[in-house]
């Protein structure tokens, strides 16, 4: 049985600067095929990291992916904000980041961390908090549960363990706007 995803707001794309490990993108592509990602992209690949072995979900066959070779070459869609994930001191942590509703999330490569061109060119900058570095396809998996679970229409998380949650209020339509006829003064 599939299940649906709850209907969000906006759109997103993850993507990795500098992969090398075609296991890491191949996870990473069936991830954001899960979680419903607009696009996927890289920047810098190595060449090998881009057979795709481990994607299991043919994600490139249902969703587009992009392979820019420079940060020169990346390019986004209007008013899409770039948020790098990066162990920085003053990176937002995760868990109090209000995600844009129109946004590329970058992470960095599996041995290093995103190079300051591209720091440089995020409108806003998230780390996971955690003891040390996570996998490049974990810490993407975990940046795109976060946006579905704060952008989603889910119900609030009851706080007391073996509490009920409450249930999810509907989305209502606002009131039909009146409209009045347009005259034409040109006369």
């Amino acid at each position: 049985m599939k299940t649906l995803l709850p209907a969000t707001r906006g759109y997103f794309a993850i993507g990795v600067e500098g992969i090398s490990k075609a296991v890491n993108l191949g996870n990473l592509l069936r991830s954001a095929h899960a979680f419903g990602a607009s696009f996927v992209f890289t920047i810098g690949a190595d060449e090998r990291a881009l057979e795709l072995r481990s994607d299991t979900s043919k994600a490139s066959t249902h969703l587009p992916v992009y392979h820019w070779r420079s940060l020169d070459e990346l390019k986004l869609p209007k008013e899409c904000s770039l948020v790098g994930v990066e162990i920085l001191d003053d990176a937002q942590d995760l868990p109090s980041f209000p995600h844009p509703l129109r946004a590329a999330y970058v992470l960095g490569p599996e041995r290093g961390v995103l190079t300051r061109e591209l720091v440089a060119r995020c409108q806003h900058m998230v780390r996971i908090p955690s003891a040390f570095s996570l996998n490049v396809a974990t810490a993407g998996a975990i940046i795109m549960y976060d946006r579905l679970r704060v952008l989603g229409r889910f119900g609030s998380r009851p706080v007391a363990e073996g509490a009920e949650p409450p249930p999810r209020t509907p989305h209502v339509q606002g009131a039909s706007r009146k409209r009045r006829k347009r005259v034409d003064r040109s006369v």
